[in-house]
């Protein structure tokens, strides 16, 4: 039995490992359906300016002036309240939330930060001073 346990084993392990030397060395397909031989090659890393950009419209959701690249996110924690919870921010330094991120979907009040609300890079996201992906011709609007 053991010796039978240990061929399958030894067997599994073989299968796996040119099944994925095979699915590495297949090209991939894009959703455009045009195939990819070779690698997308990033060129330039943009860095985060320090500065704070200006909102392009009424209502947009500031921009991330630091980096939140080692920022726990997640459903038992959320390390943005760490500084920009209303208990830490004045002390802290740092833009406290609006109160509408404290309101449930009735419009309640709570004291802790809204289910709705609690993953904060769904609307924030990091500002870089990148070139823009595809043209547009977006101006933004006046007194934002």
């Amino acid at each position: 039995m053991k010796k039978h346990a240990t061929f399958s084993a030894i067997a599994a392990t073989v299968l796996l490992s040119a099944s994925f030397a095979l699915a590495q060395s297949a090209p991939v397909q894009s959703l455009r359906g045009a195939d990819i031989d070779e690698p997308v090659v990033v060129e330039d890393v943009f860095q985060q300016d320090e500065k704070r950009f200006t909102r392009n419209y009424r209502q947009q959701p500031p921009l991330v002036p630091h980096s939140i690249d080692q920022y726990q996110i997640d459903l038992k924690a959320n390390q943005c309240l760490r500084c920009h919870d209303w208990t830490t921010a004045g002390e802290r330094n740092a833009p406290t939330l609006s109160m509408t991120h404290y309101l449930d979907r009735a419009g309640n009040q709570l004291d802790r930060v809204a289910g709705t609300r609690w993953f904060c890079n769904q609307c924030h996201v990091p500002q870089a001073d990148a070139p823009a992906l595809v043209d547009n011709d977006f101006e933004a609007s006046a007194g934002n």
